[in-house]
């Protein structure tokens, strides 16, 4: 597979057991790719260990004045300089592709689990630990798996050499193989300690990140509080924090690499000591010697690419155990499994075994949880294939399990609208261009979610001057509305999908009173034989639902109106009302 191919048309399912079973997968994708690099890295590392070899022929001709030796010997020269030249350049070609080609793998892998995942995932893991693993983290997995063939090639060049050396000149050979062990290893003792101070250095710009991020997306927050110094105090200490580890970091490298240099210099030394007192003792020839040198000095760049491939494993296998903690997130039930999708489209009544819920089709139900991390986990169930585990059964669709079947099937006939959704950036005309029934237009859904002043706003922003909110660009996460706002234009946006179902968290929690009451009333009237899920405990809602229902420690514990539940229910009304609930009697108690 070329560059020009990507992306990949299936980036495969990985191996996410542990971050080595995640590499080692990786390299199984790049079979072809890694056998390409070591030929043209054993190629390339061969041509210049066979330049002493020319360097030391030239010399004996001219000690013994042979000028076609000599002529000969220049024209080998320019052989194994074109073949260097020609391998040097596919073997930066072909490294450079491997590299690319993972490096997008890992990137499709991750890109299509937060497609699955969705607003869910920054619950799982933190925002900040996101953005390192998809830019930071796959660039280290990418570099190791690259350097890998080139570090089979530097192997199989080095043993060839010794063994050339050692048939030549057994203790001039033992010498050199006993030395590139030594060098090689030199650096093994110093690497746990590189890799612990590497890792900590990772998770403390992973937090300054997170912190920088959060700080940008709560800024309006900020400003209204007057709380902009306090957390620029914060990001100057997390900032510290990752120089100083970075400099704790940068001196073991610094130590690492003296090592590199100081082990090989000693080898050259002992090797022309052993060298010289041989040829003293008339059993090497000047180009003999001349030869054993620069055979042993071309050994140094392989011994540079095991110093690399070193490096390269000690970032990208803490790099690849974060990739498939991401990677390892599942949205459905593991101990069930997904059957095709259904022939005809999903309808009927809504159930949550887990707590007894039933939505009738074509209803507008309201329901009151009091806990918003019970209210969460009940939308996140609703929508089929939720993150949140814990061995829970299934909501059902029309007597059909959601998490049994594929995840595609299930978005298609129920929609979940978080209690944050999130608006990418665009013109409000891309932002409201998504996958619908045709049932609802844009105009009507953004009338019935009340954007009318959001629309005046937005007109008085266009960059042309026309006037036209539609060709407005809304910055990321919508950072340039105010949550009102961008609660409506949410909800606007799931309103033209007009899925069987539609189940919305809070949808209103952010807009006053007189515009949450003209939204349900439009809600209700657009939404008519729908089936419609509002997880809320705004009275201006509940009054319009056509039915109502508590849930409370974990089930249903009343249904029926918003009014008949305020007559009837303490429980409910003590949530709606924020009043409290009335304790027993002493002779309900008795």
């Amino acid at each position: 597979m070329q560059i020009r191919d990507l992306p990949h048309s299936d980036p495969g399912d990985p191996d996410v057991r542990t971050g080595l079973r995640f590499l080692v997968w990786l390299f199984r994708q790049q079979t072809g790719g890694q056998l390409r690099a070591m030929m043209w890295g054993t190629l390339h590392l061969s041509s210049i260990a066979c330049l002493p070899l020319t360097m030391g022929l030239a010399i004996d001709a001219v000690t013994d004045e042979s000028g076609r030796r000599l002529a000969l010997t220049g024209l080998l020269l320019l052989a194994i300089t074109a073949v260097m030249a020609v391998a040097d350049t596919m073997l930066h070609r072909t490294s450079v592709t491997n590299w690319i080609l993972v490096a997008a793998r890992v990137q499709q892998l991750l890109a299509r689990r937060t497609a699955e995942l969705g607003g869910v995932l920054t619950r799982r893991v933190a925002a900040g630990e996101v953005v390192k693993v998809s830019t930071g983290d796959v660039e280290k997995i990418g570099w190791f798996v690259e350097a890998f063939s080139r570090f089979t090639a530097a192997v199989v060049v080095t043993l060839g050499v010794c063994a050339g050396l050692i048939v030549y000149e057994p203790r001039l050979g033992l010498l050199v193989l006993a030395g590139i062990v030594a060098v090689a290893l030199s650096a093994w003792p110093l690497l746990p300690a590189a890799t612990r101070r590497a890792d900590a250095e990772r998770a403390k710009s992973g937090r300054a990140t997170e912190l920088a991020s959060d700080t940008v997306a709560g800024l309006r927050v900020l400003r209204g509080i007057g709380g902009e110094e306090l957390f620029l105090e914060r990001y100057r200490r997390a900032s510290q924090e990752v120089r100083a580890a970075s400099v704790h970091n940068a001196r073991m490298w610094s130590l690492i690499d003296a090592v590199q240099v100081v082990m090989p210099g000693l080898l050259l030394i002992a090797v022309v000591w052993q060298g010289v007192g041989l040829a003293l003792d008339g059993a090497l020839s000047a180009g003999e010697l001349v030869t054993v040198y620069g055979a042993v000095s071309s050994l140094m760049l392989p011994l540079q690419v095991f110093q690399e491939t070193a490096m390269a494993f000690t970032f990208s296998r803490p790099s690849a155990t974060r990739a498939v903690r991401v990677l390892g997130l599942r949205r459905e039930n593991p101990e069930q499994t997904a059957v095709a999708a259904p022939a005809a489209p999903l309808a009927g009544d809504l159930r949550d075994p887990a707590t007894g819920l039933r939505v009738p089709a074509g209803t507008l139900t309201a329901v009151v949880c009091g806990d918003p991390n019970l209210a969460e986990r009940l939308a996140d169930r609703l929508g089929g294939h939720p993150v949140h585990g814990g061995g829970e059964p299934s909501a059902l669709l029309g007597g059909v399990p959601l998490d049994d079947i594929p995840l595609d099937a299930a978005r298609a006939a129920v929609l979940v609208q978080d209690k944050d959704p999130v608006l990418l950036s665009g013109t409000l005309a891309e932002l409201l261009d998504v996958p619908g029934s045709g049932r609802v237009s844009v105009g009507e859904a953004l009338r019935a979610a009340q954007c009318h002043d959001v629309l005046a706003a937005l007109a008085q922003g266009t960059a042309d001057g026309g006037g036209d909110p539609m060709r407005t660009r809304i910055t990321e996460r919508g950072r340039s509305l105010s949550g009102g706002q961008r609660q409506r234009l949410a909800l606007a946006r799931s309103l033209i999908t007009d899925p069987e179902v539609l189940v919305l968290d809070e949808p209103t929690s952010a807009v006053d009173a007189h515009t949450e009451a003209r939204i349900a009333e439009s809600l209700r009237a657009l939404r008519s034989g729908r089936t419609t899920v509002v997880l809320t405990s705004s009275p201006l809602v509940l009054d319009r639902a056509d039915r109502v229902v508590l849930v409370r420690d974990g089930s249903v514990a009343a249904t029926g109106t918003h009014r008949e539940l305020l007559r009837a229910a303490p429980a409910y009304r003590a949530v709606v009302t924020r009043e409290t609930e009335p304790a027993p009697l002493a002779e309900e108690n008795a």
